[in-house]
């Protein structure tokens, strides 16, 4: 279970991010520039040879690097273009995503709990995020759902990635890349004005939420079935309601109250799935699982 710990841990520093963003008052592009940056003060530290030389870990780190500045791209779009819940529900398709690629991609054990568990969760965040007369917009839930594609592809590759590099090296070594993917998409729109105070408060939020929070995340990752990792990414969106009603008295409705109920036990169920245990071993070891 500590395991699981860590992934629900990271998924809940990730739901605080408005603690830290939405007091500095900068643009998406801003934002995620910023973080970024953060979580690559690390990298220059983690750079190791022998890493390097599993070519197949090594690629999956730069598939991460690409994907986390797609999805960014994507999910900043969604949120510009159409209502804000419309564009966090089709961005949560993550988890159904990864409940069905994960055997194909990664050969693990398919889970018949996280392919009924996880469209209920949908529906629990549902109930949680939207609001009457909140309206449709096709063109934001089609930005949302390529978010939802490429969150997924992120998550795919630091499993994969996991075979050769630590938690906070797949965290870390993949930021750069992503940097430089958001300056080519955004160019001086993701620049912030000025290394202020509020410049400080996102990096500070990049340390909290992103680089200690993939880092459990990531470790947890190393021994969780990717299908239950889906289903804990809930707890992102959740902890998001919980810290807008608490902090920034956000109304939350009794329905919105049973959603996140819903949310909260459907992860639970998929998560207590009796499986075979996942290792992860060096890349010149068979990585098969013990019979149960």
């Amino acid at each position: 279970m500590r395991y699981f710990a860590m992934v629900a841990a990271g998924a809940t520093l990730w739901g605080c991010w408005a603690l830290f963003l939405r007091p500095a008052g900068l643009t998406g592009p801003q934002n995620a520039l910023l973080v970024l940056a953060a979580m690559s003060l690390p990298a220059p530290f983690l750079l190791r040879r022998e890493a390097l030389r599993d070519r197949r870990a090594t690629a999956a780190l730069a598939v991460i690097g690409v994907a986390d500045a797609a999805n960014v791209a994507l999910f900043f779009a969604a949120m510009r273009n159409g209502p804000v819940s419309v564009a966090v529900l089709t961005h949560y398709l993550t988890p159904l995503l990864l409940a069905v690629t994960a055997p194909w991609v990664l050969g693990e054990q398919r889970s018949t709990r996280a392919l009924v568990g996880v469209p209920v969760t949908l529906l629990g965040l549902a109930m949680l995020v939207l609001q009457p007369g909140s309206g449709f917009s096709g063109r934001t839930a089609a930005l949302g759902a390529g978010s939802a594609i490429f969150c997924a592809a992120t998550i795919l590759g630091a499993k994969e990635a996991a075979r050769a590099y630590s938690p906070l090296a797949v965290t870390s070594l993949h930021a750069p890349i992503s940097v430089a993917m958001l300056l080519l998409y955004f160019g001086g729109e993701a620049l912030p004005p000025a290394l202020d105070g509020a410049a400080l408060r996102v990096l500070a939020g990049g340390l909290v939420c992103g680089l200690i929070g993939n880092i459990l995340f990531n470790a947890g990752l190393r021994r969780v079935p990717t299908a239950a990792v889906g289903a804990l990414t809930y707890l992102e969106p959740l902890t998001a309601s919980v810290v807008g009603w608490a902090v920034f008295a956000e109304a939350l409705t009794p329905v919105g109250m049973a959603g996140g109920v819903l949310v909260l036990v459907a992860g639970a169920w998929v998560a207590a799935e009796r499986r075979a245990p996942v290792l992860i071993l060096p890349a010149s070891e068979p990585q098969v699982a013990p019979a149960p």
